[in-house]
């Protein structure tokens, strides 16, 4: 599935994942290939994400790998996933 993180400073991350885990308001939740459509908003916390998507220059501080996943602490913000393409507005 096609991962985009955008916040109100740069489009962060774009590209091919094959998970994705936010901290939704019910708690956190994941999606996979093929997942059923979903808009969520999203909570403080980490989100996470496997794969190898480009993350733009200058901002790979902001991400830290772990167990072989990447993650991104957010302060909120909203999903979309649907057609397996995941866009993520982030704060």
């Amino acid at each position: 599935m096609y991962l985009e993180i955008v916040t109100p400073e740069a489009s962060l991350v774009s590209g091919e994942v094959e998970s994705v885990t936010v901290p939704g308001m019910d708690g956190e939740f994941q999606m996979l290939n093929n997942h059923a459509s979903v808009v969520s908003l999203l909570m403080k916390g980490t989100m996470k994400f496997k794969g190898n998507p480009t993350i733009a220059e200058g901002y790979e501080g902001k991400f830290k790998q772990v167990d072989g996943s990447w993650t991104l602490d957010i302060k909120g913000g909203t999903i979309e996933m649907n057609n397996n393409k995941v866009i993520v507005l982030a704060d």
